[in-house]
């Protein structure tokens, strides 16, 4: 199955982690060249490829002689700067090479919570791809704050996936996928070659493999995986410092961790709803509701509603949950917090009675709602 889905995909994002990336004195020269060999070799067999890179902290903190990041938000934001204009000239040389142009793009989670801004860039990036141009995408840690953060480049390569409709996400790391335990210090771990359904202890196993430069350890990747699975998408995690490693997926050798996505592939506008948008605030729901949104397809109405949590605004984000606490879904509303603690438990026709106008029906409009599958 990750060979066809490979030999079939025609736009793919390449994640590649800081551990990959840096060397004992600095960025990692002969990474750089590698990996910007394979892209190309790809990309002249007629894959579109968008490449989500990290290392710009790493490399500037090399670059200062730092042994670890510091603590100061404006030291970490200065050193991505240092590290960032080092990394985007490496590449820009290495991909010389072999005639290919590329461009830097710099993304906060703001870019991609506002849906203009979220279109902006999809439209950027497509033009570049029509250019032939190579995107390397970071987020921008020189401005990132605790408000505007992504988290960590796993999270937004599956950001981008899922902007972009990429057919694959290859996410490159230090070890060879996931493991039951961290291979690096447990000679009893195994790996994992493919993982079709979420269990609790696939989070449990990678729990206990961290990052050791980047952010994001092997946590942060599965949760990737979720996201892009959920929308429909396959990924693999495999290890990057294998020489070849990306012509060696594409020439069907099995490598790394595969992760196994749902036969059906979520429509654009749901996949920002439900992975993209960050929630202001969380309506609790009875069970009446619960079973109507899961099994009957429909909106949720004021009357199912049993408690709001958060400050938020019409057209906001929202995590819906049932009154365990247990995941159901992520919504756009129509409402903002005080109308709907006003109206919740009533009844739809009360509303104009209650606010003074009812211009909608629903709370959340089911063409607005991603429901979270069972795990």
């Amino acid at each position: 199955m990750p060979k066809s889905r490979l030999l079939s995909a025609r736009r793919i994002v390449v994640k590649v982690g800081s551990n990959v990336l840096t060397a004992a004195q600095g960025l990692n020269l002969e990474a750089v060249e590698s990996l910007s060999t394979q892209i190309s070799r790809l990309i002249d067999k007629g894959l579109e490829v968008l490449f989500v890179s990290s290392g710009a902290m790493a490399a500037g903190m090399r670059k200062m002689g730092l042994s670890r990041r510091p603590d100061e938000i404006p030291k970490r934001q200065a050193m991505a700067a240092v590290g960032q204009s080092g990394l985007m000239n490496a590449y820009e040389t290495a991909f010389g090479r072999h005639g290919k142009k590329v461009a830097q793009i710099l993304l906060t989670a703001e870019d991609l919570n506002n849906r203009r801004r979220y279109l902006n860039a999809r439209n950027t990036l497509h033009t570049l791809l029509e250019w032939q141009v190579v995107p390397i995408i970071n987020e921008n840690d020189t401005v990132m704050v605790e408000e505007i953060k992504l988290g960590d480049n796993d999270n937004l390569a599956a950001m981008i996936t899922l902007l972009m409709d990429a057919d694959f996400l290859i996410n490159l790391t230090d070890i060879d996928g996931l493991y039951t335990q961290d291979p690096r210090t447990r000679p009893d771990a195994h790996l994992i070659p493919m993982v079709s359904v979420f269990k609790r202890e696939i989070e449990t196993y990678a729990s206990h493999i961290p990052g050791a430069l980047g952010r994001g350890g092997m946590l942060s990747k599965i949760k990737a995986a979720k996201k892009v699975n959920g929308a429909g998408v396959p990924m693999i995690i495999a290890n990057g410092t294998t020489p070849g490693m990306l012509l060696k997926l594409f020439s069907g050798e099995p490598h790394g961790t595969y992760f196994e996505p749902g036969s059906k592939k979520m429509n654009r506008r749901k996949c920002w709803i439900a992975y993209t948008l960050t929630p202001k605030g969380t309506l609790i729901v009875d069970d009446g509701a619960e079973k109507a949104l899961r099994h009957g397809g429909k909106s949720l109405l004021s009357i199912g509603i049993r408690e709001v949590r958060g400050a938020f605004r019409e057209g906001a984000a929202v995590a819906i949950e049932n009154q365990a606490g247990a995941a159901i879904g992520v919504g756009l509303v129509n409402y903002n917090a005080a109308d709907i603690r006003a109206i919740m438990g009533m009844q739809s026709h009360r509303i104009s009675e209650i606010l003074g106008a009812k211009p909608y029906d629903e709370v959340v409009h089911r063409d607005n709602l991603v429901i979270t599958p069972h795990l």
